[in-house]
């Protein structure tokens, strides 16, 4: 997919209908136990009203003309007695559905969830957060009423119909004819309907996408909005994206609204066929026969009244689906291969061997790169912004596959390893720290999860974070709100640096990760980042020179390629790009001073 901007419609996979009819239906197998009693009772529940005008029949042409008392009141017993078990079973059957079809609602959601979560960054990238979110909440939300009325609608009805129009049939076939003489043009008017309307959810349910993605945009970005006064300019582009959704629901909903007139008219067409040619045989037909018949002509067009909603519903939530589903088909980019090993405990040497990569076809970020990085040694990126630093640490921990060249750690191809086993053991620090909404406890903790009170406590000592994390309302216990911004940017990297510690990786990276501390912070935290960094292949990529002077070795990228390696003095002598560097930011900091 290419790259998508919050106003831009995602572009989709088609799928046709019966392909997503049979993909919903496969969420029904775990459940096929409740399925079949769901439709028993529906089946019960049906007989029993096919049953009611064949015994009313029967009262007025047997028991009522000759006077029967006794067997009329029999009768009578016998019909609410079997209502009233038949009321019951609905009941049952009602509760048993709802269960089910939020279990499935609950099923899909976290399928879609963790299939989320495996894919690569390249599928993030492409995507605004609001887009993904509306696609995991909203439409699976419409997918209830769908599963609901395919079992209480789909089945029974279909069946419904069929037994009525076999006992129609038997009664008076002419009289059966002249009331399904309608059907055909009902089917084509609605298939036209279909054809058509599909294609308008689909563009409703972008259009709310979109508006989705603005709102969590817009939201997230609330103290910016405000800070340079554009309120005003962001409700006139919610207030256009809003309508433009509205205008695609009342587009999409305005053909559906079609169903109801079309179904209304053809059973009007159909009584009005029935009662006319009873007119012309009256002379060979019972009253009863008149009135069960005129009972089941009602009972006829109901199921199809049913059909017609449930093939509504299906019109309009299938676009749904089929958002679902092309969610589901997409392949994440970094897989684990089918050969995949685990990845041993990690000692630490890296290699790159003529490594190229780009985000995008035709626009390499990194060009033929290659180096080697022995365990334990702390290297440091340095170079202009878009030289490719981030890019390289990206590609060790294979967030992004190379297009040429390998990647070993340890001497194994990482392409080779298991993901898991090898991102486990390493840890990743971001110049944007991010904490969960959470206790900061459960925030360090998420490092290693079976971590003790203890060992988080340990861990934000050595990093100096204790002190100020005593200091808060309830101590570790106190609640970050999202993103952690009740804290400051020092206090959530100071956080971040205890989760690193407790996870105790073999290959860290720090990407500018000091960055936003203030020199006070950093003078606090660098005893911390030394214990960081201690016995451990590490990754330092920094803008503030003065951060890596004593790294083992500094790599000087620039245009995708390493141009410049060694350490802080040996670049110096060499008065190459990184003396430039050097010497520029030190002429910045001297002169602020």
């Amino acid at each position: 997919m290419a790259k998508n901007s919050i106003r831009q419609d995602e572009d989709m996979s088609t799928h046709s209908k019966k392909e997503i009819v049979e993909k919903l239906f496969t969420y029904l197998k775990p459940f096929k136990v409740k399925v079949i009693l769901i439709v028993l009772l529906l089946l019960f529940v049906m007989l029993t009203g096919v049953l009611n005008p064949y015994l009313l029949q029967i009262a007025i042409d047997k028991h009522i003309i000759n006077k029967d008392i006794k067997s009329l009141l029999l009768l009578g017993v016998f019909m609410i007695t079997l209502n009233y078990i038949a009321l019951w079973a609905s009941r049952i059957r009602m509760n048993i559905m709802a269960a089910v079809t939020n279990k499935i609602l609950l099923n899909i959601r976290q399928q879609l969830y963790s299939h989320i979560q495996k894919l690569s960054f390249s599928f993030f990238d492409n995507r605004p957060v609001g887009k993904i979110l509306a696609r995991v909440m909203g439409d699976v939300n419409s997918l209830q009423e769908l599963f609901t009325n395919s079992i209480t609608t789909l089945i029974p009805d279909s069946l419904n119909l069929i037994c009525v129009t076999i006992i129609m049939f038997c009664i008076n076939f002419k009289l059966a004819l002249a009331s399904i003489i309608i059907l055909p043009l009902l089917a084509l008017a609605m298939s036209f309907i279909e054809t058509k309307s599909r294609k308008r959810w689909q563009v409703y349910r972008k259009k709310r996408s979109n508006f989705n993605a603005f709102t969590h945009e817009s939201f997230s970005g609330m103290k910016i909005s405000q800070s340079f006064a554009g309120e005003k300019n962001k409700s006139k582009s919610f207030y256009e994206l809003n309508k433009e959704m509205m205008s695609g629901f009342i587009n999409a909903v305005g053909l559906n609204d079609l169903f109801w007139p079309i179904v209304d008219l053809s059973w009007g067409m159909g009584v009005v066929a029935v009662y006319w040619y009873s007119t012309k045989i009256m002379d060979t037909i019972s009253i009863g026969t008149i009135v069960s018949f005129t009972l089941y002509i009602s009972m006829f067009w109901r199921p199809i009244v049913n059909l017609s909603q449930f093939y509504n519903t299906l019109v309009t939530n299938i676009a749904a689906a089929e958002r679902i589903f092309d969610i589901l088909d997409i392949e994440p980019d970094i897989n684990d291969l089918d050969a995949t090993a685990k990845m041993p405990k990690i000692k630490g040497n890296v290699e790159f061997k003529n490594v190229t990569f780009s985000y995008d076809d035709g626009n390499p970020i990194l060009n033929n790169v290659s180096f080697k990085i022995t365990a334990g040694e702390t290297v440091a990126l340095v170079g202009p912004t878009g030289a490719g630093k981030t890019t390289i640490v990206n590609l060790i921990s294979r967030f992004y596959d190379t297009q040429q060249g390998e990647i070993l750690i340890d001497g194994r191809n990482v392409k080779h390893v298991e993901l898991t086993s090898l991102r486990s053991q390493m840890g990743i620090m971001l110049q944007d720290t991010f904490l969960f909404s959470t206790t900061i406890k459960e925030n360090i903790r998420y490092g290693k999860l079976d971590a003790t009170d203890e060992e988080v406590i340990n861990a934000a000592k050595a990093v100096n974070a204790h002190d100020f994390i005593m200091k808060l309302d309830k101590g570790y216990e106190t609640e970050v709100n999202e993103r952690g911004s009740r804290l400051s940017v020092g206090q959530r990297q100071l956080i971040s640096f205890s989760r690193a510690l407790l996870a105790n990786p073999r290959i860290l990276i720090l990407d500018e990760a000091t960055s936003n501390i203030d020199t006070a912070t950093e003078k606090l935290v660098q005893k911390g980042i030394e214990k960081l960094l201690f016995a451990r292949t590490s990754f330092v990529i920094a803008h503030r020179l003065s951060t890596i002077r004593d790294c083992s070795r500094i790599m000087v990228v620039d245009d995708g390629k390493i141009v410049e390696a060694g350490s802080h003095d040996e670049l110096i002598k060499l008065r190459g790009l990184y003396y430039d560097l050097y010497v520029s930011q030190y002429r910045f900091l001297t002169e602020g001073a």
